[in-house]
């Protein structure tokens, strides 16, 4: 199991939560991307603990495991949608959002053609620099004025292009780091 912030925990779905009390998201990845166990889901995961979501609309761009969206359900959002190009994350996803109890219209998943037009409350993104910088007209559309941004899967040297790519559309925070690996959120402007 891994603490992320105060009360929360991400838990292998064959081991018993430390802290029953707390929100414990239970997982198997299986062959997607996403244990919590990595510098930047693990950022993202510390954040997102912090941060006010109850009634969010949500997109987990890149959803691998969909252990970020299912994090944001489990803090309170009203719904998430999944995109990832890889079949395996949306089966992982899917399952893993039955794993939690949680239903999975809720959590529904789709391949980037089919991602609505929409502006979601909260933009979640942990993939790599290089879609990240391809992707950055797309995530900065599907973000509502005020809304928030949170980027990972950079590397602590690749923040400052990151940040030039979205940077006339949002107000950055500090970036936050661990192990060389760094974490992006930002706010949208109006």
């Amino acid at each position: 199991p891994i603490q992320c912030g105060d009360n929360f925990w991400i838990c292998p779905s064959w081991i018993e939560p430390p802290d029953p009390s707390a929100t414990n998201l239970l997982l198997d990845p299986g062959l997607a991307f996403g244990t919590g166990t990595h510098p930047t889901t693990y950022l993202c995961l510390d954040w997102l603990a912090k941060q006010s979501v109850a009634d969010q609309n949500v997109i987990d761009y890149g959803c691998g495991s969909g252990i970020l969206g299912i994090a944001a359900l489990l803090l309170g959002a009203k719904s998430v949608l999944g995109v990832d190009i890889d079949p395996q994350a949306l089966l992982a996803t899917q399952e893993n959002t039955r794993r939690n109890n949680i239903d999975t219209t809720r959590f529904p998943v789709v391949f980037p053609d089919k991602c609505p037009s929409k502006a979601f409350d909260l933009v979640l993104a942990n993939i790599l620099a290089g879609p990240l910088v391809e992707l950055a007209s797309t995530l900065t559309l599907l973000v509502q004025s005020g809304g928030k941004l949170c980027l990972s899967g950079i590397l602590s040297s690749q923040v400052p292009t990151i940040i030039e790519c979205y940077k006339n559309a949002f107000r950055f925070e500090e970036p936050s780091i661990k192990e060389g690996w760094a974490c992006l959120t930002a706010t949208r402007l109006p």
